[in-house]
């Protein structure tokens, strides 16, 4: 499926790079893969690689609950570093990517989901395209229990 941007096709596999040299990479795979390193440091409870794939002036936010909670990643951080990662906990790995979209070559927004503990989330992730790298600016995100098994979406 392809979108109209300015005039300009926009292909399924991501914007062109305007004559960059990617190594042969598409955006949506580059795209692709801060996702599986986003989903990398959360089951690991690693903010190395979490730090990777956020911007610094990034935000995370949740209305879950009624309230907002809004932090930056000098907040959010510490909050991972501080729990007991899935993997510590040897919780089977449940995450998958919904869908990518593409606004035009820098800017991209991607729906996951990924199942932690007893919950299932449900992240909104904002991409941007500076200094040569996709990196997630926003993350906003709902979660509610998890369902069993059988009613689990295909992938989680």
């Amino acid at each position: 499926m392809s979108t109209e941007q300015h005039g300009e096709r926009i292909r399924p596999d991501g914007p062109p790079h305007h004559g960059e040299d990617r190594g042969g990479r598409t955006a949506r795979q580059e795209v692709v893969e801060v996702i599986h390193t986003y989903f990398d440091g959360l089951h690991h409870g690693d903010t190395g690689r979490l730090g990777q794939v956020f911007h610094p002036d990034a935000i995370y936010a949740s209305a879950t609950g009624g309230d907002l909670r809004r932090l930056t990643m000098a907040e959010y951080l510490p909050v991972v570093e501080g729990r007991e990662p899935p993997a510590a906990r040897r919780e089977l790995r449940r995450d998958r990517i919904v869908s990518i979209e593409f606004a035009g070559p820098v800017t991209a927004s991607a729906r996951v989901e990924c199942a932690i503990g007893p919950r299932l989330y449900t992240d909104f992730l904002s991409l941007v395209f500076l200094d040569g790298e996709w990196r997630i600016i926003a993350k906003v995100f709902d979660s509610a229990p998890l369902p069993s098994p059988e009613l689990l979406p295909k992938g989680i």
